[in-house]
């Protein structure tokens, strides 16, 4: 069966074209990746420092459990819970969009795993570090703000680019609960045409387009904010 890219400017029945449709569910798969990214960020920032902190085991724990909840459980299963179990157990949450929810479930997974590399990066850091913030009289907030923080997160940008465009592929999840992101069009729009191949290959390239547009951002940000003599294997790191 030949090939027909004209099926792109068809009429999908609503007034607009199934490319139009087809940008639409682009712009929905980058909201919800860039929303789910700052909520990851923050929170697996703060997890992640929290995880380091000397002489406060309780909070240790209590970051370890929320890396650990958040890292074992599906995403998939995560934003079932999110969607159709939290709404039953808090009933103001039924009044919260679905959009809002599966920013939570993919946003709250993902910084399960950015916690994991803001640990990893601090720890890496000599501990001569924390003591010369200490000596020059930096309580502890000031210490992780003005000298831990800003190293480590130097030193795991690799990681963190590699996290960040996973978090764009794993957005494709939302179609299980609706959000009419790129697969869901891409589901919806092969049945309606029968034109499976176009559809994915499309689909596929502006997922492959977006990803690549990511890792360029974050190699620019890693060459500007790179700590000189930091080298480690695949990108800027820890060496002492």
């Amino acid at each position: 069966m030949a090939w027909d890219w004209k099926v792109f400017l068809n009429d999908d029945g609503s007034g607009r074209t199934y490319l139009q449709w087809m940008f639409d569910a682009w712009g929905w798969t980058l909201s919800v990746a860039g929303t789910s990214w700052v909520v990851a960020m923050v929170v697996g920032a703060l997890i992640g420092t929290l995880r380091t902190l000397p002489n406060s085991p309780w909070l240790v724990r209590l970051a370890n459990a929320w890396v650990e909840l958040f890292r074992n459980i599906p995403l998939l299963v995560q934003i079932f819970l999110w969607y159709f179990v939290v709404p039953k157990l808090i009933p103001p949450m039924k009044e919260v969009p679905g959009f809002v929810l599966v920013v939570f479930a993919l946003g709250f997974f993902t910084s399960a795993r950015i916690a994991e590399q803001v640990r990893a990066g601090i720890q890496a850091l000599p501990r001569g570090q924390r003591y010369a913030a200490m000596a020059v009289g930096f309580d502890t907030w000031q210490t992780y703000r003005y000298v831990l923080l800003p190293m480590a997160v130097r030193i795991i940008m690799p990681p963190l680019t590699s996290e960040s465009m996973n978090l764009l592929k794993n957005s494709s999840v939302a179609f299980a609960v609706s959000i009419a992101e790129l697969t869901m069009f891409a589901m919806q729009a092969q049945e309606e045409t029968s034109r499976g191949i176009e559809i994915y290959i499309a689909v596929t390239a502006l997922y492959a387009a977006s990803a690549f547009a990511v890792n360029r951002v974050f190699a620019f940000i890693e060459k500007k904010v790179q700590i000189p003599g930091y080298i480690v294997a695949g990108g800027t790191g820890g060496g002492h």
